[in-house]
């Protein structure tokens, strides 16, 4: 049991690793104006709105997986590949941070963002799927898996639609990811318990 024990904390741990490389990548990625006066600033609006969501999303993000890490057992290898898939899609948001923010929230880069979080999205729901199939009945209910696959499901319902808004409207679909993200904000779905 203790080794067993070992390897679900390596994997939170390498977990919360790849979490704190990308926050900085993206952090490298935020450049300062020339100008030495405050309305140089202004012009960066984009660049700061998109960072600001990105940050938040990786927070909920890392807040999520800590919170599921609880209910892991011996991680099984499609654990272990899903966690890999998850990350690399969460790792490939500097870069669509990055475009977004260098073209203004135009809707190609746009449309990638969103796409982007549906794929995080869609990994993240694998991934709680398999930690609640190895999970101790006694910890997740029957009432838990169903309110996590339901609140899962308005989430990927929410970033689907920004995609496809961020088409025609990319502003307005920016702001229905902001709605989409929302959701996942508390890492228990309501019906959720600590135990």
């Amino acid at each position: 049991m203790y080794e067993e024990r070992i390897t679900a904390d390596r994997l939170t741990g390498f977990s919360d690793a790849v979490f704190a490389v990308i926050v900085t990548v993206m952090v490298l990625e935020l450049k300062a104006p020339d100008e030495p006066a405050f309305s140089a600033l202004w012009p960066l609006w984009p660049t700061a709105i998109s960072y600001a969501l990105s940050y938040l999303f990786i927070a909920i993000i890392w807040i999520n997986h800590h919170h599921l890490m609880r209910f892991v057992g011996p991680p099984t290898l499609g654990l272990i590949w899903i966690n890999f898939v998850h990350l690399f899609m969460i790792s490939l948001l500097p870069f669509a941070t990055a475009w977004v923010a260098r073209t203004r929230l135009a809707s190609s880069p746009l449309v990638l963002y969103a796409g982007l979080f549906v794929c995080v999205d869609v990994a993240y729901n694998v991934f709680e799927h398999q930690v609640f199939a190895g999970a101790d009945t006694g910890r997740v209910s029957a009432r838990m898996r169903r309110m996590a696959r339901r609140r899962s499901l308005f989430v990927l319902a929410g970033l689907t639609t920004a995609m496809l808004v961020a088409l025609v409207a990319p502003r307005v679909g920016f702001g229905l990811i902001c709605a989409a993200l929302i959701l996942h904000v508390p890492p228990e779905a309501r019906g959720f318990t600590n135990r």
